[in-house]
């Protein structure tokens, strides 16, 4: 059965090249433009793995992430940040708002499908 991927980002072609590269390994994929969209979409839908950017209008990646590990549903669900924030200091934040990973973007779609591979088994 195919895994149900959430992707979150402000930037159009970035969802669209996500999206490509996701679906051409057979992951079924849901695009959300903000962490506030994607925090609706998750109270109705369970996704196996998502993807966010940091920085976005009305809810940013961590806080995202802190809100769905508040969900029960959520609390082992991996999720990766993709954004341009490098600093130590981010990374660090994230990991302890509950972040499985980090990549700093421009992403390699090769190295993208590796780490979902990773981490979902």
């Amino acid at each position: 059965m195919s895994k149900n991927i959430l992707i979150v980002d402000d930037s159009p072609s970035i969802r669209q090249m996500v999206e490509v590269t996701l679906k051409s390994a057979n992951y079924t994929v849901t695009a959300a433009q903000d962490g506030q969209e994607a925090l609706d979409i998750c109270k109705y839908t369970r996704f196996d793995f998502v993807l966010t950017d940091q920085n976005m209008p009305r809810m940013d990646g961590l806080t995202l992430i802190k809100s769905l590990r508040a969900m029960s549903a959520y609390a082992r669900v991996p999720i990766v940040v993709l954004t341009t924030e490098a600093s130590d200091t981010i990374k660090n934040q994230g990991k302890a708002a509950g972040a499985t990973g980090w990549m700093v973007k421009p992403f390699d779609p090769r190295k993208l499908l590796e780490v979902l591979k990773k981490v979902l088994g």
